[in-house]
């Protein structure tokens, strides 16, 4: 047996279908009086549904959440959240109005309930994320972790098959790095093995039939463990790529994930073996980096970086950017890494299998 720290996330998880009727209770639970639901332009409906089942205690709703939290829109919105005199924080979607909920608490210490509608998991984490002058910057802050969160199913059966497959491999990369995590231990190595096999067995049962309420289920099952994997241990070269690429070029978050995690999983292989024996094992026993390619493109997600709209010559920037500062990695990244990576962002741009460099 390793050595090993283990230090739970004090957090409260209300999960199953139809839970969102508990919001009133768990809102008076918080000793909150005057919540702001915060929300996406595109959810706006959901939002007025969540703000009507508050009654008096809403404090009105902030539609305005987008990709990576651009610090002018968490700046506005913390105004906002003390001009309406806010004193709890819902935030209902995925990362984007999450990670602005997140940025509302770490101003103002406001408690926030996050209730998802995608798979992306950042409520069970202490993680935030702020973009600024093109450089999204990461951070970890005890008062940003969701107080409370409800997982309802119900929520997230008009969540397009597209998006709910992104958002799968999304969550799925938060596990995958966490079981190589410096940091890492038997507690979360158990909850990133399942999270990733429940979401991998959920995604062609949402594929093929987007209302199985029992596959959202496992899908938001398996977001909860891979989120509270990253909440609790560091993660590596597959996220700062990603956080390189969303922050600087404004790719979209989920697919950004999607296409790079096979290809950063094929890297760190030899450094990491008993990771890849337990992606492959929640993958049905397929190789790791193969498998989540193949789980991306069988059910026609984006492999790569070209379809989101990254240019070849953008390329070679982000590798210079992303071997800055780099995270803790199990196969080391310097200075002198930049043409390594990028030859794996190549590869990742041009959508091919992913092989090991």
């Amino acid at each position: 047996m390793i050595d090993f720290v283990y230090q739970a996330q004090a957090a409260r998880v209300i999960f199953g279908a139809g839970s969102l009727q508990h919001l009133e209770r768990e809102v008076q639970l918080l000793g909150a009086e005057r919540a702001l639901v915060l929300c996406t332009p595109e959810q706006q409906a959901i939002a007025e549904q969540v703000a009507q089942l508050l009654g008096v205690r809403s404090a009105g709703i902030y539609p305005k959440a987008v990709m990576h939290v651009p610090a002018e829109t968490a700046a506005a919105a913390v105004k906002e959240a003390h001009r309406l005199g806010a004193d709890c924080a819902i935030a209902i979607g995925g990362g984007s109005t999450t990670g602005l909920g997140k940025a509302i608490a770490l101003e103002s210490g406001m408690p926030i309930l996050a209730i998802p509608t995608t798979y992306a998991g950042s409520e069970m984490t202490p993680i935030y994320g702020i973009t600024e002058n093109g450089l999204k910057k990461t951070g970890r802050d005890p008062r940003v972790l969701p107080r409370t969160v409800i997982y309802d199913p119900n929520l997230s059966l008009s969540l397009p098959v597209g998006l709910s497959v992104t958002s799968a491999m999304n969550a799925i990369a938060h596990a995958a790095e966490g079981l190589y995590a410096k940091d890492g231990n038997p507690v979360m190595d158990l909850m990133a093995e399942e999270g990733i096999r429940a979401l991998a067995s959920a995604i062609p049962l949402i594929k093929t039939n987007p209302a199985d309420v029992d596959a959202r289920s496992d899908a938001l099952y398996g977001a909860w463990l891979c989120g509270t994997v990253l909440g609790n241990v560091g993660m590596a070269l597959h996220h700062k790529l990603c956080h390189t690429l969303g922050g600087t070029f404004n790719l979209p978050h989920a697919e950004v994930h999607t296409v790079i995690l096979p290809h950063a999983i094929a890297f760190n292989a030899a450094a990491a073996p008993n990771a890849m024996k337990k992606i492959s094992r929640a993958l049905g026993g397929k190789p790791a980096a193969q498998g989540l390619y193949e789980l991306a493109k069988t059910h026609g997600a984006p492999i790569s970086l070209k379809e989101l709209g990254m240019t070849l010559d953008d390329v070679d920037k982000a590798a210079q950017i992303a071997v800055q500062n780099p995270y803790w990695n199990p196969r080391p990244i310097g200075v002198d890494s930049a043409s390594t990576l990028k030859n794996l962002l190549q590869r990742a741009w041009e959508g091919g299998s992913p092989i090991a460099s």
